[in-house]
This record gives C-alpha cells, sequence and structure tokens, in this order.
C-alpha cells in the first residue's frame, strides 16, 4: 500500500462540519469562519531526517524546507500565508545548536513572507529529527484553486524547470505565492496545485479530480539542467526527461487554463516574471490518464511521481 492508497482508505469517512469548504484531497483545506471576504486556507506538513534531509544538511536549510513546503501549498491554492505552529520531535542526545539554527532558518523564511510563528510542541522521537509545520492562510472568496477544475481542451502549464531537486533545489525552492496571486488576480484558473511528486505524479491527481486525461508533449517539458548534468555524470542515474517527470520536490506551480488565454498568459509572465520560466506543456483531452507525444507519435506514459511506502 502506497502513500495514496493509504490516504484514500483513511480518508474515506472524516468526519465534516458547516465550517469546511474543501477537506481532504486538495493542496489545503479550505474553511468559512464567517471573515468578511476571505476564506482560510489550513496546511500541515511534515519533515523527517533520513527522508527529507540527512544530519549533514546545513540547519538553517532544513528549518526553511520545513516551512516553505506548507508555504508552496497556500501558493497552490493562490493564498496569503498568516500564522504557524512548529511541532519538532527530537532524539534523546540532540545537539542544541543545531536545533537554534534550525529555528533560525525556519524564521528567517517566516520573516520574509509576513508569517508569524505563534508556537508549537517539542517532544521525543527515537534516532531521529522530525518537524511537523500547521500553517493557516487566507485567500479571497471566490479566488481559491482547487485541482477538480481541468476542461478538455485546456493547455498545461508549469513554472521553473523540473529535474533538479535532487541536486539541492529541494532546500532552495522559492514558493510560488507571489506567482499564484497574480494569476489569480489575472486569469480564469481552472485548476492549480504545486508539484511536490514529481509532474506525472501530480498532474494525475488533477485529472482524477476533474474526471479527464492529458497529453503531454515530451519535447516541451522544462528539464532542469541539473537533471541533464547528473545524468552525464552518473550511469545509474534517471534519463533527465524521466527524472523532469517522476522527481518529487520541485515545488512548481501546475494548472491548466483554456487554450484562448494562452498567448496572453505568456505575454504577461514574460513581463511580470522575466526570470522565471513558464513551458506549455500540453492539453487537456478527454479519457483518463496521460499520453506523452513525440515525433514518433504518443504512447501512455506509465512514469509515476515520488509516493511514500512505494518502490520509488
Amino acid at each position: 500500500m502506497n502513500e495514496f492508497e493509504l490516504i484514500a482508505r483513511l480518508t474515506k469517512s472524516l468526519p465534516t462540519n458547516h465550517t469546511v469548504m474543501v477537506g481532504a484531497g486538495d493542496d489545503c483545506a479550505v474553511l468559512d469562519l464567517g471573515v468578511a471576504e476571505k476564506l482560510i486556507l489550513f496546511k500541515t506538513d511534515a519533515v523527517v531526517e533520513g527522508v527529507h534531509f540527512t544530519r549533514e544538511t546545513p540547519p538553517e536549510k532544513v528549518g526553511r524546507k520545513a516551512l516553505a513546503r506548507c508555504l508552496s501549498d497556500i501558493a497552490a491554492m493562490a493564498g496569503t500565508p498568516t500564522a504557524a505552529l512548529v511541532t519538532i520531535a527530537l532524539p534523546e542526545n540532540f545537539d542544541a545548536e543545531f536545533i537554534a539554527k534550525i529555528y533560525d532558518g525556519l524564521n528567517a523564511l517566516a520573516q520574509e513572507f509576513g508569517v508569524a510563528i505563534v508556537g508549537g510542541e517539542t517532544t521525543t522521537n527515537p534516532e531521529r529529527i522530525l518537524i511537523s509545520i500547521a500553517l493557516l492562510g487566507t485567500v479571497s472568496r471566490g479566488k481559491q484553486f482547487l485541482r477538480n477544475g481541468a476542461k478538455v481542451g485546456d493547455a498545461i502549464f508549469v513554472t521553473g524547470e523540473l529535474g533538479g531537486s535532487l541536486a539541492g533545489k529541494h532546500l532552495d525552492f522559492e514558493p510560488r505565492l507571489a506567482e499564484a496571486r497574480w494569476l489569480a488576480e489575472h486569469f480564469p484558473i481552472h485548476a492549480l496545485m504545486d508539484l511536490s511528486d514529481g509532474l506525472a505524479g501530480d498532474l494525475r491527481h488533477i485529472l482524477r479530480a476533474s474526471g479527464v486525461g492529458a497529453e503531454i508533449l515530451k519535447t516541451a517539458v522544462p528539464i532542469a539542467r541539473a537533471a541533464k548534468l547528473r545524468a552525464r555524470e552518473n550511469s545509474a542515474a534517471k534519463p533527465p526527461l524521466i527524472a523532469a517527470l517522476s522527481d518529487g520536490e520541485d515545488f512548481e506551480l501546475l494548472f491548466t487554463i483554456a487554450s484562448s488565454d494562452a498567448v496572453k498568459l505568456l505575454d504577461g509572465w514574460k513581463k511580470q516574471f522575466p526570470k522565471l520560466k513558464l513551458s506549455c506543456v500540453g492539453k487537456i483531452v478527454a479519457g483518463d490518464g496521460v499520453v506523452l507525444r513525440d515525433r514518433m507519435g504518443a504512447y501512455q506514459l506509465n512514469t509515476n511521481g515520488y509516493a511514500h511506502f512505494a518502490d520509488n
């Protein structure tokens, strides 16, 4: 049973109440707490030593990553982060200076994005460090983006380049908060999420939620230079295209929009974010699954993204 199969089993009969507009199954929960013109976003995420970082990772980058992962999910709803709680679980032989530096990195990123750290919890955990963040945010009513709105004929876009996470991007990525809010303000985006588990896997989340399929153009996938370099230097590394499709923790935006808006979007993006690449990688089609097209034809894409508890 992989991560997503387990989630499906655990979330079949979760309790709910009148405040819940969107529960489990999207990047954030969306709550209506009666705040004028605003909905509340609620997100939790965790990083674990040996899975998301090692003891040799600079501690400031560990703290930064712990918060940045949650910020990326707020971006996936076109929201604004507000306040966070931090739970940290430590082995008995923890290094107090190492932990303090984790907080230095976490606090620096929080200040950059105007997030208040309002408390949390400390506890013990055998052998390894675990950091869990619970983050609140807001989004204007009617401006939240979900995964279930993709329509046949939509163009599929991704920001940045993909497949570079193993070369260090997973520690230094920039949550695309400003970019997502700009999209919400200027364009009728149909579906949006962040790329935490790879394009091949995360796109399927949108497809399943929307009841559609997708066709990806092989030559349009924006492959990170780091993925190409890694493949040249290590014969056991994934081919660059497979890395771009399947490696987790790129934390770029993946979204769909009507094809009639694509040119206007690209023109506006170049003016607003000249240093960040935006690529149209394919289109939404009827049916299900993902087809990869190249000059030789089209074939079903069997590559998946990252999933915990699976053989990745």
